[in-house]
């Protein structure tokens, strides 16, 4: 897209139990992305709308789109656009529709990881406008099969960075078209698939430092799933 708005639709805070991302450094770091806003997708809760909503009043310049990333039966799923968090381990398609009753937009986040992604066969049939194709902590492949689901599909794609650290705001990204300018506008995009993701993926070599310092959060929390 042309002179398109970017935004990380996928950025963990200290709301989550694997993130000790402040949103003030957030904020502070998404011109270095050359991003214009991020969708504040913490884990099965909203503690940090509130604080989210103060940053919209403060840097209007930037587009913040309050969400949730809520774990189903199947697998992790973002929602955006809501104002209070989704029932957790429901199924996916009773989860969609919850998130569609309260004003907003379901995406199934990173379809194709082994962990916590909902899977081939769910991403097939979900009843969604747009699927998770860009993921900044997943392989190139895993990206790569969730972008021609969605392009089978005639669904959008997204890209959120996935970030619970600074360095990896921005990794991948969602450009919208160049009149966004409120969270409805971007949740419209969305549902009308008016979105494109880009970004990178992450190398085996970040990946198994993830996966290692993910082992070692699980086993703090007394190996408590997400």
């Amino acid at each position: 897209m042309s002179d398109a708005v970017r935004l990380d639709l996928h950025v963990h805070s200290v709301h989550s139990p694997d993130s000790g991302l402040t949103l003030e450094a957030v904020v502070g770091r998404l011109s270095y992305g050359g991003l214009r806003g991020f969708a504040l997708t913490d884990h099965n809760t909203v503690r940090g709308h509130a604080a989210l909503a103060e940053l919209a009043s403060k840097y209007t310049a930037y587009l913040f789109l309050p969400g949730v990333e809520v774990s189903t039966r199947e697998g992790h799923l973002l929602a955006y656009g809501v104002s209070e968090a989704p029932p957790v381990h429901r199924p996916l398609a009773e989860t969609v529709e919850w998130v569609r009753a309260h004003g907003g937009e379901a995406v199934p986040a990173h379809p194709f990881r082994w962990t916590h992604g909902v899977g081939r066969a769910v991403a097939e049939r979900a009843a969604v406008p747009a699927l998770e194709a860009r993921n900044g902590h997943n392989s190139e492949i895993a990206n790569l099969r969730a972008e021609e689901l969605a392009a089978r599909r005639n669904l959008g794609a997204t890209g959120g960075s996935d970030a619970h650290a600074l360095d990896d705001l921005g990794r991948a990204y969602t450009e919208f078209e160049p009149t966004v300018a409120s969270r409805d506008d971007l949740l419209e995009a969305i549902r009308r698939r008016a979105v494109q993701p880009g970004g990178k993926s992450m190398p085996l070599a970040g990946r198994l430092r993830l996966a290692a310092r993910s082992g070692l959060l699980r086993v703090r929390r007394g190996f408590r799933s997400i």
